[in-house]
């Protein structure tokens, strides 16, 4: 279709022909996904939008589209506001939305293979305030108007072995099935893609940049599953590896298989399971127990064989990031750069390694003002310059077998302005009292917050996302139920094992962004006279952080201390892996402030 203006017309045709007056687009797919396969991407064909978490509703004269605060300047270059109402979350919601804005009586339709129970209850709560009702849908009308929507992947699953997990498929399933014992249940249904991957030790090239499968699972009490999955993406490997204890179906076979479980007590996860996996328990008579994924908690915390592989991982991926950051400051002042040619030229250090399976999301190369926007993607149309006396804001990572990685660095092209300096070290302090940070154990991420935005606040300045996400083992960058935010999660205990991201930032718009990310790891921490067991943050990621930013006077002697330890680290750890013109421009890079 020639337009996304076309691509309204035609939702709002097909909705009639459904008998609807509105309709939700969430951007997610059947597993609660946050990044899906092009065959999920509606949100982004119907409007235009291009990030990762945001959702839509179509009425009759009206439409709206709903992104958080990354996404506040992103969906205002990418959407049409002739045509949609930009909306913010968690200030608003979807919900609240439609009780102000649905009509009378109003028909509104929703996927059920696409939102949570819990949200179908709100909205459908909101709704009867209006006579309005929410009405699932048995086919997606934007399915029905998307002419070349791709069919969903049909690549291979491949064994994911147990020198990378540290832990065989046959252990999870035997410790999850005790798990069910003592919930006194008979099976739990697994729909996250991440958690399927990581309890069957297999890997997936179904969603870009991230190494998953679509497929569904039931696993029961007696450590034997079913793994539903599309036949083709089965190979003798794979069958043997999952051994005869694994029962393997048409993924087309799971609706029915839900139906099957008539008198069983089964867990499934209300926030990772969408509304049609109850509602089909439902049907089929089972009892559900509503808890979360048994996969979630162990799946966070790595083991030491994964931890190990993650070092690994990192300064591999520490090493390649380098050689780019000692190309951009030979290239960068010529003037001949672009976001792209930037971005382009880091992915292929990467690929350099040998070991490189797929960059761990789209790197976010933001020249100047792009810099400013929190998940930006640098494409043809906005491909910026890398220019002169400007910052330029690069967050990446990779994917190898054995760790995923995710790091950002800040720097100056040229000579940054006294208000960079100033800006970029309070962003470095908040970076720094985190990383330094011991904690009782029983600690959430939620508690850890202020510590990296202190600095900020002192001055009036803060930033609109989470200061730290779990990251997977070769899974997702992403990954649940660890975080360290204010809103939208973080209040998970911190358990030894798992892996944050360290990541405060600050952004002019407009003019230029600043963040600093490193990974870190949850560890014991042993404090003399401690009155309870402690834990602290040991930093994974090794990368030289750009000295000419840092406003020297305002870091006290503890933090010059740390950042002095820190590239002494990085000396020690990737210094090894240079030579020539990139190690030199290493040391001075890292040598003492």
């Amino acid at each position: 279709m020639s337009s996304y203006e076309d691509r309204l017309k035609a939702l709002r045709a097909q909705l009639v022909r459904q008998t609807l007056d509105g309709f939700v687009v969430p951007l997610t797919d059947e597993h609660m996904s946050e990044y899906v396969g092009a065959y999920a991407q509606r949100l982004a064909w119907l409007t235009g939008f291009q990030g990762s978490a945001g959702s839509a509703v179509v009425l009759p004269q009206e439409a709206a589209i709903f992104v958080d605060g990354r996404y506040t300047l992103q969906v205002r270059e990418q959407v049409d506001g002739a045509h949609w109402q930009y909306e913010s979350v968690p200030q608003t919601s979807i919900a609240a939305w439609l009780k102000d804005h649905a009509g009378q009586g109003a028909r509104i339709g929703y996927d059920p293979w696409l939102h949570t129970r819990a949200w179908v209850v709100q909205a459908t709560e909101a709704l009867s305030q209006k006579g309005a009702e929410l009405v699932a849908v048995d086919t997606n009308p934007i399915d029905a108007v998307w002419p070349d929507r791709p069919a969903p992947s049909d690549a291979k699953l491949v064994v994911h072995g147990d020198r990378f997990a540290g832990q065989s498929a046959a252990e999870k399933r035997a410790a999850m099935a005790d798990w069910l014992t003592e919930k006194k249940a008979d099976a739990v249904v697994l729909s996250a893609l991440d958690s399927i991957a990581w309890t069957f030790n297999v890997r997936g090239k179904d969603v870009e940049r991230t190494p998953v499968a679509l497929a569904y699972a039931i696993v029961h009490a007696d450590a034997t599953a079913d793994l539903y999955v599309a036949p083709e993406k089965m190979d003798e490997a794979v069958a043997q590896h999952l051994g005869n204890a694994v029962r393997i179906h048409d993924r087309a076979a799971f609706a029915d298989a839900l139906a099957e479980l008539e008198g069983k007590t089964v867990v499934a996860d209300p926030e990772r399971a969408v509304a049609a996996i109850f509602n089909g328990l439902d049907a089929g008579g089972a009892t559900i127990l509503s808890l979360r994924d048994p996969a979630v908690l162990p799946k966070a915390i790595k083991n030491d064989t994964e931890i190990a592989g993650h070092k690994a991982a990192q300064e591999r991926d520490g090493a390649a990031l380098s050689r780019f950051l000692h190309w951009i400051a030979v290239e960068a002042p010529k003037g001949d750069l672009t976001e792209l040619s930037a971005s382009d030229r880091l992915e292929a250090f990467r690929k350099d390694t040998g070991l490189l399976e797929d960059l761990s999301f789209d790197t976010i190369s933001g020249a100047g003002p792009n810099g400013a926007v929190v998940h930006y993607r640098a494409e043809e149309k906005t491909n910026r310059p890398i220019e002169l006396n400007s910052l330029y804001l690069v967050d990446s990572g990779g994917q190898y077998r054995d760790g995923t990685t995710d790091v950002t660095r800040t720097l100056a092209i040229g000579t940054p302005t006294d208000e960079m300096r100033h800006r970029f070290t309070l962003v470095l302090k908040g970076h720094i009292a985190l990383a330094r940070a011991v904690f009782p154990k029983g600690t959430r991420g939620g508690q850890l917050d202020a510590l990296a935005r202190q600095y900020l606040w002192a001055e009036g300045l803060d930033y609109a996302h989470g200061t730290g996400h779990g990251v997977g083992s070769f899974l997702s960058v992403h990954e649940g139920p660890q975080r360290i935010a204010t809103f939208g999660g973080g209040d998970e205990p911190l358990a030894a094992g798992m892996i944050l991201s360290n990541e405060p930032g600050y952004y002019k718009t407009g003019e230029y962004g600043i963040r600093i990310e490193n990974l870190v790891l949850v560890e014991e921490r042993d404090v003399p006279g401690a009155e309870k067991p402690m834990l602290g943050f040991q930093t994974l990621t090794f990368a030289p952080i750009d000295r000419t930013l840092i406003a020297t006077d305002l870091l006290g002697r503890e933090e010059q201390a740390w950042l002095d330890a820190y590239h002494s680290s990085v000396l020690d750890l990737v210094g090894p892996q240079l030579e020539g013109d990139a190690l030199a421009w290493l040391k001075a890079a890292c040598a003492p402030l």
